[in-house]
């Protein structure tokens, strides 16, 4: 699997690439699968709003589009003073490909700030497992 600086380092590159001109708040997340892939993703923000894409959500898709379907652990670069965790699309996106026990570690340009289970920043979430008793 991908090192946590690896990770860090890879987060922080993409971050610099965020489309973010209304908010300002560039983030950057960086996905190591099982296997040791690292894929990479920035915020894109649009002039209508919601149509905006997180920066996990683009890793994920970079992930899916390669072939991945596991997520071994993230790293979620924000800016500022304050932690700046998944949102909670991303926190069940992350879920759809994620164990509960899988690290989320949120980061600022100094470094790791705080690390977290899915579990802890998404309790008694629905998921896959949900689905197959039918």
């Amino acid at each position: 699997m991908a090192s946590l600086d690896t990770l860090f380092e890879a987060a922080k590159s993409i971050q610099t690439k965020a489309y973010a001109p209304y908010s300002r708040f560039k983030v950057g997340a960086a996905i190591a699968t099982p296997e040791g892939q690292v894929f990479t993703g920035c915020n894109v923000e649009n002039a209508a709003y919601p149509v905006g894409s997180c920066a996990e959500a683009g890793a994920v898709s970079a992930m899916i589009a390669a072939g991945g379907n596991r997520i071994a652990r993230i790293v979620v670069m924000g800016e500022g003073d304050v932690l700046c965790t998944p949102c909670g699309g991303c926190r069940q996106r992350i879920r759809e490909f994620a164990a509960p026990d899988t690290p989320i570690h949120v980061a600022g340009p100094e470094g790791i700030r705080k690390s977290f289970t899915l579990e802890e920043l998404l309790p008694f979430s629905f998921g896959p497992d949900n689905l197959t008793d039918r």
